[in-house]
């Protein structure tokens, strides 16, 4: 299998090549201070740290737990619908065929295909369950494009929790539908006109809300971001993608991929597929963001490409900043 030509597909964003190797290996766990290197943390309000003290212990708890494994187990493959297909693209690798008829072999994970229709629901099962084991009945999450928000609002409709989402008002108008199905399953959905009422704003609120309500509510992260152990939880969440991946590679051509190639934005999605072929040192892992208008314009949302190391949303990263160290929003036509 050789998709590092579906990189080519992608004609504006820029692919950010993330090497294997000790340097990324030695990261596979956060340190006890919550950092991947000098990445991550916790930079939050001293209300906060009880609470994220008692989440990170109640993961590795249930980590080990077995019962709480196999209730998991059985959501995502009774509920969810996992494990979802590796699907041979046959079109499309024929339409990317070199003239001497030699190319790629294009095979896709379609997480589209889980209930509700992306990979949020992962981590969102999970993180459910672990609220429900705290004693926690009032959720909160923040949502973009929507599909985070439907994906918690879903998992708390099956528990019967209270649901709060945290929607930017731009994004609302931009994926109505999907506001639409928040409210169909029970959810408040929470209008946020502050700065550029997309998700950075939408996390900001819900971040509020949290240190407010802390000890009633859990905030169910969808993104590679926030304080640790969040970062960690939703890999070890999603991780599963991966794990699904090299198995079915394996049963359909007996080998592994040569390349893998996903797209970069809170980075869950690119963080459960790459996270179980890190220590392959023969499989490349690709990244690619969204470019915009280039990477050298002011229009674009290339933040691992062209930012520079802040702290925002309680974990060190990068950020697109201005000269002044102030975060600026990234370009992007697509919610959130």
């Amino acid at each position: 299998m050789q998709p590092a030509k579906a990189a080519a597909l992608e004609a504006a964003p820029a692919a950010a090549g993330l090497g294997n190797g000790a340097a990324v290996a030695g990261m596979a766990r956060p340190d006890a201070m919550g950092r991947f290197g000098k990445f991550g943390g916790k930079y939050v309000p001293e209300t906060l740290m009880h609470a994220l003290t008692e989440l990170e212990a109640a993961f590795h708890a249930l980590a080990t737990d077995d019962e709480f494994q196999k209730e998991l187990d059985g959501i995502l493959k009774d509920y969810v619908g996992r494990e979802s297909p590796l699907y041979f693209a046959e079109r499309l690798t024929e339409h990317y065929k070199r003239p001497d008829g030699t190319g790629p072999l294009i095979y896709l994970k379609r997480e589209d295909l889980n209930h509700t229709g992306a990979h949020k629901i992962n981590n969102a099962v999970a993180q459910a369950l672990l609220a429900k084991r705290l004693g926690k009945q009032r959720i909160i999450a923040e949502t973009g494009a929507g599909q985070h928000g439907v994906a918690t609002a879903t998992v708390c409709a099956r528990f019967g929790l209270q649901c709060i989402i945290y929607m930017g008002a731009q994004d609302m108008e931009r994926q109505a539908l999907n506001v639409f199905r928040m409210k169909l399953l029970g959810a408040e959905v929470r209008a946020v006109h502050s700065g550029t009422a997309t998700l950075k704003d939408a996390t900001s609120q819900a971040i509020r809300d949290w240190v407010t309500n802390v000890e009633t509510t859990h905030y169910i992260l969808g993104s590679v971001a926030g304080p640790h152990p969040y970062p960690m939880m939703v890999r070890e969440f999603h991780k599963v993608i991966g794990q699904e991946t090299r198995r079915q590679a394996m049963d359909k051509w007996g080998g592994k991929p040569d390349v893998l190639v996903a797209c970069v934005g809170g980075g869950s999605n690119a963080m459960g597929l790459f996270h179980e072929f890190v220590d392959d040192q023969d499989v490349r892992l690709i990244g690619v963001e969204a470019a915009g208008h280039g990477v050298d314009t002011d229009k674009h949302a290339a933040t691992l490409t062209k930012g520079e190391v802040g702290v925002l949303h309680g974990s060190m990263s990068y950020l697109l900043q201005d000269d002044d160290g102030q975060v600026i929003e990234p370009h992007s036509i697509s919610a959130g």
